[in-house]
């Protein structure tokens, strides 16, 4: 199946007691572009993340949303600074004993000493939040892949409905063309029974110009290529992405057999069909600027 480039998808659980929730979200581009958006003190998973993005996607705009709540986890640990309480309990002590006052501190009074207390956050393991942190992405990247899917299914509908039409016209063409011979071939013979009149018609030396002239505006080869496109693109469709570049490349060669065989036509009505063969090529390459 082929993808969208386009898609949104978002993923959340929790890693070693904080929550993390992981969005994407991208836009058409020619080329992969990847920016990746997380907290300061969580950018050693950057490059993972990153990377496992680049494994999933081959082109499109795609902004990474990295979100860490640490409210709910115990990672704030509480310390007592042993040392410094031992110096004030001593100071108080020699206070009391200098002036005969009595020793009262308590528990909660040494607590509110200043610097006795610190709140540090708690060491965390950066290779299990990081591998945390990927499995949370490649879940959002499932999500965001599922959504793709669906709209690369409506482009490659769109598309191969389009490509029947192109051999409906391909293949009308097919039956003018003859036409244009046959029609020159009357006009020409008209046009010296004109000129001529009664010394008659070298019917050989209108053969030759009438061969002449059928090698001239031949399409053959054009409708050939043509069909060979059709069915080529039709096989990129079934095979999936990443294919959109290729596709770009294909229609480029459709737009050339198509302007060939408008500039060899001498049948207006090849050159209306030609008119909409080009309209619909153009369709095509419209939708395939949003197919990876």
């Amino acid at each position: 199946m082929i993808k969208s480039m386009t898609g949104y998808g978002s993923a959340k659980a929790v890693v070693d007691g904080l929550s993390v929730s992981v969005e994407l979200k991208s836009v058409n581009n020619r080329f992969l572009d990847c920016s990746v958006r997380m907290p300061k003190s969580f950018l050693f998973a950057e490059e993972a993340v990153r990377s496992c993005v680049q494994s999933h996607i081959a082109r499109g705009k795609v902004d990474v949303f990295v979100t860490v709540d640490s409210s709910q986890s115990d990672d704030l640990v509480v310390r007592v600074n042993e040392k410094l309480l031992e110096g004030y309990l001593a100071a108080i002590r020699q206070i009391a004993e200098d002036h005969a006052l009595p020793m009262d501190l308590g528990a909660s009074g040494a607590a509110k000493l200043p610097d006795v207390l610190s709140v540090e956050k708690r060491e965390v393991d950066a290779e299990t939040l990081s591998q945390g942190i990927v499995s949370i992405t490649e879940a959002a990247l499932n999500d965001f892949d599922a959504m793709r899917l669906r709209e690369g299914e409506k482009l490659g509908q769109d598309v191969l409905s389009r490509l029947d039409r192109i051999s409906e016209l391909v293949g009308r063409v097919e039956e003018k063309a003859p036409e244009t011979v046959r029609d020159y071939r009357a006009r020409l013979e008209a046009k010296l029974r004109e000129v001529l009149g009664s010394a008659g018609i070298d019917e050989s030396r209108m053969l030759t110009e009438a061969a002449i002239f059928a090698d001239k505006v031949a399409v053959d080869e054009e409708t050939v290529r043509l069909r060979s496109h059709v069915s080529q693109l039709r096989d990129m469709i079934r095979a999936g992405s990443p294919i959109g570049r290729k596709i770009d490349f294909l229609i480029q060669e459709f737009n050339r057999e198509a302007n060939t065989i408008g500039s060899k036509c001498q049948n207006t009505d090849i050159a209306y069909i030609v008119v909409d063969i080009k309209a619909e090529i153009e369709k095509i390459r419209e939708q395939i600027q949003n197919i990876e």
